[in-house]
Parts: C-alpha cells; structure tokens; sequence
C-alpha cells in the first residue's frame, strides 16, 4: 500500500504536536514494532531533542496566552516538520515521490496547525486556565492515539484525521467571530483605561 495515508495522517498530527509525531514514530521505528520508520527518525540524538521539545511544549501548551505565543512560534515549524516527516516516509518507501509526499504533510500540518492555534485563541477568551489544560491533553491524546492507530492501520487513520481535520476547519469559521469580538472589547477596554488615567491625572 502507498505511504501516502501515513504522510497524511502524520502531517495532520505534525499541526498539532509535531515533536509528538517525530518521538513516537522514532520510537516505533527503533523498538522494532514498525518496518515503515527512517532511519533517521530513529536516531538517538533525534528521539532525545524530539523528547525534550515535546516536554517543553507540553507545559507551554497548558498556559492560558502562553500557547498562542507558542504556537505564533511554531507557525513555520510544525507545517516544516510535516513535510520533513512526509518527504522522510516517501523516501523510505518509495512508494511516493519525496517532493509530493513533502507538499501534502506540510500543507496538511499547516491546516490543521491553523486549527489549533485559531481553536487556542478562542479558549483565551475565557478567563479560566481549566479549558487549557483539558483542551491540550485533548491533543496530546489525539495525536498519541492517530499516529498509533496510523502505523499499524495507516489508511483508516487517514480517514479520521480527515474528518478531523474537516471538522476542526468548519469549527474555527465560527471561532473567528467570538476571537474577534474578544479583542475588540480588550482594545476597548485599554483604550478606557487610557482615557480614565489621563483625565485623572495631574494637571500640565
């Protein structure tokens, strides 16, 4: 079968929690339960950055406005990493051009990278750091859960992540309007602030 279903669904995974992606096939790869992992996922000093960048991103992604500036951050690295991934794949299976396979896992990482970082913005409404946390071990789950699913049953993992991906996109179009009046009403509110501390300060 074409690697192509593995390459989707990792994008997908990859714009979410791209050193997810990259530990966990690693780790598949080097423990012998897959045949379909690089080499180069494999590597120690791969697994141990990917591990360390993973538990980084775990404590910034549970922090109310500390993860949409991490995921500002990673707005280019995780739709790279998809590609790299992809391209990675194509080129161990040959199955799949490394440049086609480059395209749809990083395009993939992108949307779905959208998805999340627009999704964060509209929790950040909400003044609570409950949603946050439950939200990010959503994801983590999630993505611990496709990529798994992905390896031994690539194509029925595609579907979902998928439907997923569908969902999520149709999702953000009704959280753009709530993003957008949350910062209408915060620029609103610092521009009361400023006129309330300039009335009440000292005469010129």
């Amino acid at each position: 079968m074409s690697v192509l279903p593995l390459v989707f669904t990792s994008g997908w995974a990859s714009g979410i929690n791209a050193y997810a992606v990259v530990l966990l096939l690693g780790l598949f790869g080097a423990t012998g339960l897959s045949d379909d992992v690089p080499e180069t996922l494999q590597r120690p000093e791969v697994l141990i950055v990917a591990g360390v960048l993973f538990l980084c991103e775990a404590v910034a992604d549970k922090i109310p406005y500390v993860d949409s500036v991490w995921d500002t951050v990673h707005t280019v690295i995780r739709p790279v990493a998809g590609a790299w991934v992809g391209a990675l794949l194509a080129g161990h299976s040959g199955s799949l051009s490394d440049v086609a396979a480059g395209l749809i896992g990083g395009s993939t990482a992108l949307a779905s990278h959208a998805v999340k970082a627009g999704t964060r913005m509209a929790v950040n409404t909400s003044p609570e750091p409950f949603s946050n946390i439950a939200l990010s071990l959503a994801e983590d789950l999630g993505v611990a859960g496709i990529v798994t699913f992905a390896v031994f049953h690539p194509l029925p993992a595609a579907i979902i992540a998928a439907v997923l991906l569908a969902t999520g996109l149709v999702v953000l179009v009704f959280l753009i309007s709530r993003i957008r009046r949350f910062w209408r009403r915060r620029a609103q509110r610092r521009e009361e602030r400023r006129l309330a501390t300039q009335v009440g300060g000292p005469p010129g």
